[in-house]
């Protein structure tokens, strides 16, 4: 496919989890007829952002789940943005809008920012429009009260699956941080935390949004083995 399509490409944001989180304007281009694809991990028969959306769509709105693995297989990984962009591309092509919803923001951690630049690939001159949507750690701190910075203060944004050393040294830097990713190795990023003192800085928030939510300030009660939506609220200095 070379030709420029006709279809417009709305990559939205739906927030955390709380279905009323979402922004009028995606909610306006949900019910706006757009072809709607949804991010789901391969191993699930559902997809979370599917789920946060469905009070918005109008009756017998169908969603196409687009499977990507929860792997770091580069090769596993490629071959999902490149299928799944295909799939959207052969809308877009036809004429149709198509409308990518993701959790969160499209543009921060999001399978949004991976297949993008492979649509653009297939069709070159695409419209698209991304439409942002409210992170978890505005959430976690609307749920905890914990302000995220203020006055000259600096707020880190860091992931939780990076190695130690890195994210040490991020955090050295920085007034506040938001860890987010905080699921996969959290042992270790609860016995660094701890290393630098900052454990009983720490509040670990999961599934805001969804049943099960839960605040713990109190980083030992933490799961050992969080949730997939889990992340860290770090007050470092103040």
């Amino acid at each position: 496919m070379t030709a420029t399509p006709s279809g417009t490409l709305y990559g939205i944001g739906v927030g955390p989890g709380d279905p009323d989180l979402l922004t009028f304007k995606a909610a306006k281009i949900l019910g706006g007829g757009a072809t709607v694809f949804a991010a789901s991990s391969s191993k699930n028969d559902y997809s979370i952002a599917e789920a946060i959306i469905r009070p918005h769509l109008p009756a017998g709105t169908d969603v196409t789940r687009l499977p990507f693995p929860m792997t770091r297989d580069a090769d596993a990984l490629e071959a999902a943005w490149t299928q799944n962009a295909a799939a959207m591309a052969a809308v877009l092509a036809s004429g149709r809008d198509a409308a990518f919803v993701t959790l969160g923001d499209p543009m921060l951690y999001s399978t949004f920012g991976y297949v993008l630049p492979r649509l653009r690939g297939l069709l070159p001159g695409l419209p698209v429009a991304i439409v942002p949507g409210i992170t978890s750690f505005q959430a976690a701190a609307a749920a905890t009260g914990d302000v995220l910075a203020e006055a000259g203060e600096n707020l880190l944004v860091a992931s939780g699956i990076d190695d130690n050393g890195r994210l040490e040294r991020a955090l050295d830097a920085a007034d506040n941080a938001v860890i987010l990713k905080a699921y996969r190795h959290f042992p270790r990023l609860r016995a660094l935390l701890g290393t630098l003192g900052l454990a009983g800085r720490t509040t670990f928030v999961t599934r805001l949004g969804h049943p099960g939510e839960a605040v713990e300030r109190d980083l030992e009660k933490a799961p050992e083995k969080p949730h997939y939506l889990s992340l860290c609220l770090v007050k470092r200095k103040g």
